[in-house]
């Protein structure tokens, strides 16, 4: 097996640690997390290596972190120090994967979501636990759709955007980029990009900042 590491020692990371104990693909060697409480410390049995550095010497591996501009962010710091290093996806063996479907670098599907034929996962996008993906979508580079949620046929999620937890977005829905659908809301018309929507039906909300919390 080869050897790996985790970006990130928060929630999204102890899944993602689960998910690769799992499936038995990989070793973790450690956890790269630079918060100063967590250096030194140990996860599931990982050690927490520090702040991510140029001279490390195993160049593979996959950010564990859900927010999805700080996990753009990472990638870039990544990407800086280390421009070779190699992103692995994950996949939990509970989740159902579709003919035909394009899962990317840095990509993470968890337990339970299912992904159906034709749809494409772009770099470090996440289908979270017990979501599904239905044919012919398409998730850009760093979006993320939350837990119990749920998008209908030939969905375009911008990047950065995040559908909240148990939300549904109808078939056909274009999503821009860094635009938030609140937990619970159903998607029925386009939502352009840096907006907040709430509702059944969703209505915008007001702009959103980029790089703006929402977690």
């Amino acid at each position: 097996m080869e050897w790996i590491v985790i970006f990130g020692a928060g929630g999204h990371a102890q899944v993602l640690i689960d998910m690769l104990e799992l499936t038995g693909i990989y070793r973790i060697a450690g956890i790269y997390d630079d918060s100063p409480h967590l250096v030194g410390k140990m996860i599931y049995g990982y050690p927490i290596l520090g702040v991510i550095g140029s001279n490390a010497t195993i160049r593979k591996g996959i950010i564990g972190i859900g927010d999805n501009d700080q996990r753009a962010l990472i990638e870039q710091r990544i990407r800086e120090r280390m421009p070779d290093f190699e992103f692995i996806s994950a996949v939990h063996p509970s989740a159902i994967i579709g003919k035909n479907v394009t899962i990317g670098p840095g990509v993470a599907v968890m337990a339970g979501s299912v992904v159906n034929p034709n749809t494409r996962l772009e770099a470090h996008s996440v289908v979270n636990t017990m979501s599904s993906v239905d044919h012919d979508c398409h998730l850009a580079p760093f979006s993320s759709v939350a837990p119990g949620a749920h998008l209908g046929g030939n969905v375009r999620l911008g990047e950065r955007s995040f559908i909240g937890m148990g939300a549904t977005v109808i078939h056909n829905i274009h999503i821009g980029s860094d635009t938030v659908v609140g937990a619970g809301a159903t998607v029925v018309s386009n939502l352009p990009s840096q907006v907040i929507a709430f509702g059944t039906p969703a209505k915008v909300t007001r702009k959103r900042d980029i790089q703006e919390k929402y977690l």
